[in-house]
């Protein structure tokens, strides 16, 4: 056979072999895609002396419960170790439905395996998925996930308010088991960042990023009382539509331009935002802590004097340099093909940081949100929760108690604030002059 012969035979074996691939690879993509259906920012535990401290866990289980908005039955967890300073060997690990308190509906377990293994050393800075598993469940359904971590290892990645009780037990692998007996209870998530759903491929999330105005703090854990959740329940309300989750992106205490509680804003958005599978929407509410934070009233520590001085003293911030890390986001967003909607920061006169110089940037940055344009669109939280006759202060039935925060009625007004038309991109947001 001619040399000639031999080139023509090994294009033909070749274009025989890449054809079928790339219609596996079509097919599949045609029949549906990965979507984040549930979750959380993790952070480095909490500095602040009054904050409760991160466990320390050796050859026990971790049981965490999570709510994805949307149904599935296939899904696969992603665990961070964005923090740790060594690998996190996860010995066991398991999925399956929530019981109660503690308990797992038993008939739903599954095990999880990564690469078909069912131990992983995750290295320390990174995820790791799990491979994907057939689990059915129903929207709003509780999912526990379990880990065994046979070695002593800090809870470095966490997200400190979780919206559900979370079950450490005594020693032991007990990821498969029922119940976990006498379990400690804690109100954070451990190593857990995502859970992705196979979906069809008209399904699509929205991403809520902010800080504990938007992790729920305000309301009761358990109960998904804060606004993304509500918002949540609002899309899954109209029939005849594609499912739509929303995921929730707070980290309190968290502040566009500085670290804080987790870093900042613009040094997450990578990872919190771009790197979930299926985003379309990003309704971002960040900016209140930059301001607080230079004003705030310090507590003392459990027992003992008051702090010296406020270590973010120095860090005051001006309506300008907000307005830049905004831009910032929303043209991160633009690159990657994500619609950025812009939520006015709320009112918080009264906040233990509360000066009269915030409430100068505040409004100004708020001015900047609802007429320049920059953002896709714009929901107007201010004008949903403050007090008409008081418009500095949080309305009385929208307050959780500390001025700042909103009550269960709050989130329930600042949801119902968007329009679910907009996010769903049948019409554009109106902009305010």
């Amino acid at each position: 056979m001619s040399k000639y012969r031999v080139i023509a035979a090994v294009a033909v074996l070749c274009f025989s072999i890449l054809v079928p691939l790339t219609a596996t690879g079509q097919t599949a993509k045609a029949s549906g895609h990965w979507v984040s259906a549930w979750s959380a920012a993790v952070h480095a535990p909490l500095p602040f002396a009054d904050i409760q401290a991160s466990p320390v866990l050796e050859n026990q289980t971790v049981r965490m419960v999570a709510r994805p908005t949307i149904a599935g039955t296939r899904m696969r967890i992603r665990f961070s170790n964005a923090y740790g300073t060594a690998a996190l060997r996860i010995g066991a690990a398991h999925v399956a439905l929530a019981g109660s308190g503690a308990g797992i509906v038993a008939a739903s377990d599954h095990p999880l395996t990564f690469g078909g293994k069912p131990s992983i050393a995750i290295p320390p800075g990174a995820p790791v998925l799990s491979d994907p598993v057939e689990l059915k469940f129903e929207p709003f359904a509780e999912v526990a996930v379990s880990l065994y971590l046979p070695d002593k290892v800090p809870a470095s990645s966490v997200h400190f308010w979780a919206q559900h009780d979370t079950y450490l037990s005594g020693p032991g692998d007990f990821t498969s088991e029922s119940e976990i007996p006498n379990a400690t209870i804690k109100s954070s998530w451990y190593w857990l960042s995502d859970i992705e759903v196979w979906a069809p491929t008209e399904i699509a999330a929205t991403v809520a990023f902010g800080d504990s105005i938007t992790d729920g703090v305000g309301a009761k854990q358990g109960e998904y009382g804060d606004w993304p959740d509500l918002l949540a329940g609002r899309l899954a309300k109209q029939s005849g539509l594609p499912a739509m989750p929303v995921l929730n992106e707070g980290i309190g205490g968290n502040r566009i331009l500085r670290d804080g509680a987790g870093v900042s804003a613009l040094a997450r958005f990578d990872r919190d935002v771009l790197a979930q599978p299926g985003v379309v929407n990003l309704i971002v509410l960040e900016g209140i802590n930059d301001l607080g934070f230079p004003h705030m009233k310090l507590r003392p520590a459990a027992g003992g004097p008051p702090p010296d001085n406020n270590l973010f003293a120095d860090q005051a911030v001006t309506a300008e340099d907000l307005i830049a890390g905004l831009r910032q986001l929303i043209d991160r967003a633009h690159q990657h093909g994500i619609r950025i909607f812009g939520a006015t920061l709320t009112p918080f006169e009264g906040a233990d940081y509360y000066s009269a110089e915030g409430e100068t940037i505040r409004q100004a940055v708020n001015h900047w949100i609802r007429t320049s344009g920059a953002f896709d669109g714009v929901f107007d939280f201010d004008a949903a929760i403050r007090d008409p006759d008081h418009p500095t202060e949080l309305l009385a039935r929208y307050d959780s108690g500390d001025r700042l925060h909103p009550s269960v009625a709050g989130f329930k007004a600042m949801a119902a604030a968007i329009d679910l038309s907009i996010l769903r991109g049948v019409k554009t947001a109106p902009v305010k002059k």
